[in-house]
C-alpha cells in the first residue's frame, strides 16, 4: 500500500481499541519472569556451551603476539577463536569498526578473542590466562584537542553537514542584542538494563541466531556480509529485547562471536557481554562541544541563529548530529549550522536515544534562556514570540551546476509548512498546570530553609520519521487473528499498540489478536529505533489488514468499501456474518506493506513539546534535587496513552541523568572510558525521580500517516537536561555550561548562606 496522500476517514478513526490506555499484553510475561530473553533460552539448541569475549587492552596498536596455551589447556575448553583462526571476516556496512580485531586493534575493549567451554565459570577462568602482547601506537583520544582538525563528515542521517539560510555573518554583527557562549556535552552510555546477549547455532550452512536486536533486517544483513554468506541463510530471533536505547540497533560482537565459536565448537554457543565490557566494546553517545551565536531585534525577535558543533568518532564514522533541531525550531532570517567531525581513536559513537536532538538541545535551550535574560523578556515568552509555522532552514535547492547533469532533479519543496506545529499549545498548558506565574525571575531569590528552589522551561523537539514497514496478517476458523512482523518490542509496547490495531481493523476484541515479533523469517517492519517504531510498524499491520478485509469481503460476498467489522462480525446493510465463517478450514492470510510518498518532502513533519521542572539545591553542598517534572507532548495521535506515557517519563529520566550525573570519564592519555559499569557510570534510581507528569495534546496528524501518529519515546529526552540546567540557574544564579551539572561546578559559585 502506497500512503501518498494525507489520511481520510479510515477504520482506525472508530477509537474503540486504538486510543484507549490499554496494559501491555506481554506484561504478565514480563513480570513474571517467562518472557524468554536472548541468553535464557535454553530450549531453542540443546548442548549449549559457553563463550566469554577476551577485549583488548589498548585503545589502539596491534597485537604482537597471543599465547593461548594455558587457556587450551584448561578444564572444559572446546575452542578459543581469535582473528587467525576465524577464517576471513568482512565488516558489517553498519559497523564502524571491525567486531573482531586483530592483528590491528582499533579501540579499547574491541574483542580479540573468544574462549568457548562447557561452562561460562570455565570460559572465564579460561580466558584470563590468555596472554597477549601488544604493540601501543599513540592515539588521539581528546576531543577539544581533536576539534582543530576536524572536517565537513558526509551528508547522512542528519543531513547536509552545513545549512545557510540569508546572511548570518551580517544579521548578527548588526543585531542589537547579541549572545555568544560555548557548551559541551560528555560521552554517554546507553546503559541498558539487558546485556548484548546471544546464542548461535549452525545447521549446516544456515546459522540462527537468538539475541537482543532493535533492527532485524539491518543485522541480518550484516551478519551475512560479516561472514561471507547468503542472506538467506542467516536467521535472527528477538522477541524480546531488555532494553536498546539505540545500542542494540546493529551488529555487534557478541552476536557474530557466538556465530563463530559455534562453528568452531561445533555445537551452539551462547555469548553475552560482561557488563565491565559493554561501555567501551559498544557504541556510545558521543561528547559534543557546540557554539551557539544569537542576534535579536529589542523586542525580541531573533534576527540572527549559528548552531556549530564538533563531535569525534573512529575513521570511517559519523557524527553527532546535535545542529538537527536549530534548523527547524525558532524562526530567524539569517542562519546558519555546521557540524565537524574529528577522528577519534575512542569507542565507536552512534546512535543513542534521540541522536541529534538530545545533546543538541542541551545546549540550545540553554542558550534561549540566557538570551531571554539579557532581553528582559520571559523565557516562555521569547520563545513564543519566535515560533513558525513554516520549516525556517530549507532554502530551495540551487540548479545543478552542471549543464551536462543528465542526473533527474529531486522534487523539492523549499521552506515546507509543519504538518502540525503546537509548541505555543504545548508551552501555554504546561505553564499553566506547573504553575510557571509563581517562579520567581530573579535567580537565587527563592527558599525553603537551607534548600535554594528554582523552575526552568525548555522545548521539546524530535523529527517524525517514518520507514517501510511489512506485516503478515492470519486469520483463523475460531476467529482468531495471528499478525508476524520482524518489529521488535524494546520495552515500547510494540505487541500491544500492534495488537490493537488488528483488533479495531478486523473488528474482534483484543485478546482475539496474537502477535508473534522479532523473527527475519517474519516480513521486514521498520524495526525499533528513531522514535519511527509505532507509527510505521503499526501502519505496517493497517496495509496487511486492509488487504484482509478486502478478502474477507470477496469470500463472504459483502462490498469491501461498504462493509463494517465490529463485534466479530461484518455486516453490510442488513446482513450480518460472523468474521471466522470468511476464514473456512484453511484459514486466510495476507501480506502487505506501507510505503511512502513525498508527502515528507511537501511538508515538514516533526512532533513538539514543552518540559518543565523544579528543583532544589543545597545552599551548603550545591546537592541538587529535582522535585517537579512536567512534560507536554504534541505528538500526533496517541495509540495507546498508558504505554506512551511510560516512554515519557523513562526519557525524562533519561533527561535528568544525562543533566546531573552521567559521563563516560575519558582517559586521555590510554583512550578508554574508565567508569565502564554501572558502578562507575551513574544513572538515575527510584530515590532520585521525582513526581512526573505527562499530558499529550488532543492531536491527529494525517499528514504522517494512516494511523495518524508519531514517536513519541525520544521527544520525552530532548530538552529535559536544558529544562533542568534553567531550573538550577533560577535557583542559583549559577550558569553551567559543561554537562553533566556536578555539585563541584556549583559549590564554589553558590550565594552566600544567610
Amino acid at each position: 500500500m502506497k500512503f501518498d496522500m494525507p489520511a481520510t476517514t479510515n477504520p482506525i478513526d472508530q477509537l474503540k481499541v486504538i486510543g484507549k490506555a490499554t496494559e501491555r499484553i506481554d506484561g504478565p510475561l514480563k513480570t513474571t519472569g517467562t518472557a524468554p530473553y536472548a541468553y535464557e533460552r535454553h530450549d531453542v539448541a540443546v548442548n549449549q556451551a559457553y563463550g566469554y569475549i577476551v577485549g583488548a587492552a589498548v585503545a589502539k596498536g596491534r597485537i604482537e603476539s597471543m599465547d593461548l596455551t594455558a587457556a587450551k589447556a584448561a578444564p572444559g575448553v572446546i575452542a578459543i577463536v581469535t582473528a587467525e583462526n576465524a577464517g576471513q571476516l568482512d565488516k558489517g556496512n553498519l559497523n564502524t569498526a571491525k567486531l573482531l580485531g586483530g592483528p590491528a586493534v582499533d579501540h579499547y575493549h574491541q574483542a580479540i578473542a573468544l574462549v568457548v567451554a562447557e561452562t561460562f565459570e570455565q570460559a572465564r577462568s579460561a580466558a584470563h590466562l590468555i596472554h597477549v602482547d601488544y604493540e601501543r601506537a599513540k592515539g588521539a583520544f581528546d576531543l577539544a584537542i581533536a576539534k582543530n582538525s576536524s572536517t565537513p563528515p558526509k551528508p547522512g542521517f542528519g543531513g547536509p553537514p552545513d545549512s545557510a539560510v540569508g546572511d548570518f555573518v551580517g544579521a548578527f554583527e548588526s543585531a542589537p542584542f547579541q549572545f555568544d557562549a560555548t557548551y559541551t556535552t560528555p560521552d554517554q552510555s546507553h546503559a541498558m538494563m539487558e546485556p548484548h546477549a546471544s546464542i548461535a547455532a549452525w545447521n549446516g550452512d544456515k546459522l540462527t541466531v537468538w539475541t537482543s536486536n532493535q533492527m532485524i533486517a539491518w543485522s541480518v544483513g550484516d551478519m551475512a556480509k560479516t561472514l561471507g554468506i547468503p542472506k538467506e541463510n542467516v536467521r535472527l530471533i528477538s522477541p524480546y529485547v531488555g532494553g536498546g536505547f539505540g545500542g542494540k540497533l546493529f551488529l555487534r560482537a557478541d552476536a557474530l562471536l557466538a556465530a563463530l565459536g559455534a562453528r568452531a565448537a561445533n555445537r551452539p554457543v551462547k555469548v553475552a557481554l560482561q557488563r565491565a565490557l559493554m561501555m567501551n566494546n559498544t557504541t556510545h553517545r558521543p561528547a559534543t562541544i557546540q557554539r551557539l551565536r544569537l542576534g535579536a531585534t529589542k523586542e525580541g525577535k531573533l534576527t540572527a541563529i549559528a548552531h556549530e558543533s564538533w563531535s569525534g568518532d573512529l575513521p570511517g564514522g559519523s557524527p553527532e548530529t546535535a545542529v538537527s533541531q536549530t534548523r527547524l525550531l525558532y524562526a530567524g532570517a539569517n542562519r546558519m549550522t555546521a557540524m565537524r567531525l574529528a577522528v577519534l581513536d575512542l569507542p565507536e559513537g552512534n546512535a543513542m536515544r534521540a541522536p541529534g536532538e538530545a545533546p543538541g538541545m542541551m545546549a540550545l535551550e540553554i542558550a534561549m534562556d540566557e538570551m531571554a535574560e539579557k532581553l528582559g523578556l520571559d523565557p516562555i515568552e521569547f520563545r513564543i514570540l519566535n515560533d513558525t509555522q513554516v520549516a525556517p532552514d530549507n532554502p530551495a535547492k540551487p540548479p545543478s551546476s552542471d549543464p551536462q547533469s543528465k542526473a533527474p532533479e529531486e522534487k523539492h519543496y523549499p521552506h515546507p509548512p509543519f504538518s502540525q506545529r503546537r509548541l505555543t499549545e504545548c508551552f501555554r498548558t504546561g505553564a499553566e498546570r506547573f504553575g510557571w506565574n509563581k517562579r520567581n525571575p530573579v535567580p537565587g531569590k527563592s527558599r525553603e530553609g537551607h534548600w535554594l528552589m528554582g523552575i526552568g522551561v525548555a522545548a521539546a523537539f524530535r523529527n517524525n520519521l517514518v520507514m517501510k514497514s511489512a506485516a503478515r496478517v492470519r486469520l483463523d476458523n475460531k476467529g482468531v487473528v495471528t499478525v508476524e512482523t520482524d518489529m521488535t518490542d524494546i520495552g515500547t509496547g510494540s505487541y500491544t499498540i500492534i495488537a490493537q490495531t488488528a483488533a479495531e481493523m478486523m473488528g474482534v476484541a483484543l485478546h482475539q489478536v496474537v502477535v508473534r515479533l522479532g523473527d527475519s523469517d517474519f516480513p521486514v517492519s521498520c524495526g525499533s529505533g528513531g522514535q519511527w517504531g509505532g507509527n510505521s510498524s503499526t501502519s505496517g499491520v493497517y496495509a496487511a489488514c486492509m488487504k484482509l478485509r478486502e478478502a474477507v469481503a470477496q469470500k463472504l460476498g459483502f462490498d469491501s468499501t461498504k462493509a463494517v467489522f465490529a463485534d466479530g462480525q461484518v455486516r453490510d446493510g442488513g446482513r450480518s456474518t460472523p468474521l471466522a465463517q470468511a476464514a473456512g478450514e484453511s484459514g486466510l492470510v495476507m501480506e502487505d506493506a506501507m510505503e511512502y510518498g513525498d508527502l515528507d518532502k511537501k511538508y515538514q513533519q516533526s512532533t513538539f513539546g514543552a518540559h518543565f521542572v523544579e528543583v532544589a539545591v543545597h545552599a551548603s553542598t550545591g546537592e541538587t534535587r529535582v522535585r517537579r517534572m512536567l512534560a507536554v507532548c504534541a505528538a500526533g495521535r496517541i495509540l495507546n496513552p498508558k504505554s506512551a506515557r511510560s516512554q515519557v517519563i523513562g526519557a525524562m529520566t533519561m533527561g535528568m541523568g544525562a543533566a546531573l550525573m552521567e559521563e563516560l570519564t575519558v582517559d586521555k592519555r590510554h583512550g578508554f572510558f574508565v567508569n565502564h559499569d554501572l558502578a562507575g557510570y551513574e544513572v538515575p534510581v527510584h530515590a532520585d525521580v521525582p513526581h512526573q507528569e505527562v499530558i499529550f495534546l488532543d492531536e491527529t496528524d494525517p499528514i504522517s500517516s494512516p494511523m495518524k501518529a508519531k514517536g513519541v519515546g525520544e521527544l520525552g529526552i530532548c530538552g529535559v537536561a536544558a529544562a533542568i540546567a534553567n531550573a538550577i540557574y533560577n535557583a542559583t544564579g549559577v550558569r553551567v555550561r559543561d554537562y553533566p551539572i556536578t555539585l563541584d561546578k556549583l559549590i564554589d559559585r553558590l550565594p552566600e548562606v544567610a
